[in-house]
């Protein structure tokens, strides 16, 4: 009787463990990780990471964070960027609208104060394309100041930021295709009652090459900065390095 009741307890004890199991690896299948090391002529080092949970085969949860103050942004309070968002499948398209937050003194102060919390609200828009032969990607992101960390004579600064690229695929390995992106002061409040006037970054366009291996690749964007030099705050050319790999 004892070795009946012995067998029971571990044949329901190997079936809990084993649907704990296959719940356990249901919820991992739903989670997605993308890891981009991202270097440009502007913002220097800018790695960014994002997460994802799967509802369903159109719809997910995705998080994510930038990691501006690794690059030339250290100088604005360690500027640093974490957001939420809905990611909707439409066919061959992946429509990402996204709510981020920026920590850091960029917005709040221009800079010129020590980096705080809530530095910044950035709602933006990611969509990416994806066939058997074309790949595109479109990016637009509204920077405001959320709060005013300002003393006499200092302001907070908006931003817009947005690029489209788009390109061909010749094969599993190699694409190419172009890029074009521009970031500009959009404005922002003088501590004194003035408001600051739109100023050109850069506006840069020109091709790119990306080399990739299932789900790790690197891609090389270069060309020209068209925005006028003479009024410009961003004087490089463009080249941009991304290495990027999915989980």
């Amino acid at each position: 009787m004892l070795k009946k009741q012995t067998i029971l307890v571990l044949f329901f004890g190997a079936l809990l463990w084993s649907q704990n199991s296959n719940a356990q690896q249901e919820t991992i299948d739903k989670i997605g990780a993308d890891l981009s090391l991202n270097h440009d002529a502007f913002f220097g080092f800018n790695p960014m990471m994002s997460l994802s949970y799967q509802f369903s085969d159109t719809d997910a949860f995705t998080v994510y964070g930038i990691q501006w103050g690794a690059g030339t942004a250290s100088a604005w309070g360690q500027w640093t960027e974490f957001g939420l968002g809905y990611n909707k499948t439409v066919g061959n398209f992946d429509i990402n609208p996204s709510l981020g937050f920026t920590m850091g003194s960029l917005l709040s102060s221009g800079a010129a104060q020590e980096g705080i919390i809530g530095d910044g609200i950035v709602p933006n828009l990611t969509m990416n394309y994806g066939s058997d032969h074309l790949e595109g990607e479109l990016y637009f992101g509204y920077y405001a100041a959320l709060r005013n960390n300002t003393a006499a004579g200092q302001s907070t600064n908006n931003y817009v930021h947005y690029w489209v690229n788009l390109g061909y695929k010749f094969s599993d390995f190699f694409s190419m295709g172009g890029h074009f992106e521009e970031l500009y002061l959009s404005g922002g409040e003088i501590d004194g009652g003035q408001d600051l006037e739109r100023a050109d970054g850069y506006l840069w366009l020109g091709p790119y090459l990306q080399f990739q291996k299932g789900n790790v690749g690197l891609r090389f964007s270069f060309g020209g900065n068209l925005a006028d030099e003479d009024a410009r705050f961003a004087m490089n050319d463009f080249y941009k390095l991304s290495f990027f790999i999915t989980l």
